[in-house]
């Protein structure tokens, strides 16, 4: 109720400028403990997948809190995880402002950042620093990108040394990494789902998370992130390269470069990844690709379009074990983690 108050505000700023009010404001009611009297009532509906245990299917997307600096407050919203990121090894700024673009008609938001973050040791120690979201069984992603600069062929080495930073947050099954491959605002990163890229990629990241497994004790679950722009038949080259190189899950999907949908709208010429409403379609048939090929090899993640009740339902129909929440927060507002868990919930999934 208070949202529907407050968006009208949020949406006369700039949207970058309203996101980053909506964050201290979040964090404020946070630390004076009026966060935790927003948690919904609504019972834990328990899902294991990647075998780690989720306290509720819903989870936040990742690009909300690229530096993990809200992690307790984002909790108390009502999530069963959190992926923070995208953070890559050094600090970035993005791409110039403005770079982020509200389509109102559409429920959708195309968005140009460009991983901009504070690097991976400033994450590192903001989600070190966030104890009460884990306290209660909350599951993180921690998701991983490669630095601008960083031409293909040494992408890996990003990829490892941000698994090397973040693995340690990770103990006592209480998150998964992310590979982002598939952020349509670095240039060329969406080349890595090519079918040698890949490969060689997934073979780099197998090989490094056994050392790292063999050198803290305990196996950290990985999942990769695809795009939805992918054509239908490199969709089961994925999902077959996934399982034979040991991943624990695919998120499908990121943002869209598509505009078939938002044509003619104000903003729609605008470049960067098109998310929300209009990407609804493409994702849930996505998931149900993958679903048909899997065939329950891999858990999947469902994200993109999930602004409802019904799209919630949709996705977990089509396949998907869990799902996230992004653009459907900024047009709904908080209240729709709990409804769409009491949908969940009450459909017994």
């Amino acid at each position: 109720m208070l949202y529907e108050f407050a968006r009208p505000l949020l949406f006369a700023l700039d949207a970058e400028a309203a996101h980053e009010l909506t964050f201290r404001s979040l964090e404020r009611a946070g630390r004076l403990g009026l966060t935790r009297l927003m948690q919904p009532h609504v019972a834990d509906d328990p899902v294991t997948a990647m075998g780690l245990r989720f306290r509720n299917p819903v989870g936040l997307a990742a690009g909300l809190d690229k530096n993990g600096a809200h992690v307790d407050a984002l909790g108390d919203l009502g999530f069963g995880f959190l992926e923070l990121g995208t953070v890559t090894p050094r600090p970035q700024p993005g791409n110039p402002q403005p770079r982020m673009f509200r389509l109102p008609p559409a429920r959708a938001l195309i968005n140009r950042l460009g991983f901009n973050n504070l690097g991976l040791d400033q994450f590192v120690a903001n989600v070190a620093h966030s104890q009460r979201f884990r306290g209660r069984g909350g599951i993180l992603g921690l998701n991983l990108g490669k630095n601008a600069d960083t031409p293909n062929e040494r992408a890996a080495d990003d990829y490892c040394l941000g698994m090397r930073g973040v693995y340690p947050l990770l103990a006592n099954a209480t998150g998964y990494i992310t590979i982002n491959i598939s952020s349509p605002n670095t240039k060329n990163l969406r080349a890595l789902q090519g079918k040698s890229e890949l490969a060689d990629l997934l073979s780099t990241l197998r090989d490094e998370r056994r050392r790292l497994a063999d050198k803290h004790g305990y196996r950290v679950p990985m999942a990769l992130k695809i795009s939805p722009d992918l054509d239908n038949e490199d969709i089961p080259r994925i999902a077959d390269a996934l399982v034979a190189h040991d991943f624990d899950a695919v998120i499908a999907t990121n943002a869209t470069l598509s505009r078939d949908a938002v044509h003619g709208l104000d903003h729609a010429e605008q470049t960067g990844g098109l998310s929300g409403a209009p990407l609804r379609e493409r994702s849930t048939e996505v998931v149900r690709r993958l679903a048909g090929h899997l065939r329950g090899a891999l858990p999947i993640i469902g994200v993109g379009g999930i602004d409802s009740e019904e799209a919630a339902r949709e996705r977990i129909e089509a396949g998907a074990t869990l799902i996230q929440l992004y653009t459907g927060l900024i047009y709904q507002g908080p209240a729709l983690v709990a409804n769409v868990r009491r949908s969940l919930l009450k459909r017994g999934r």
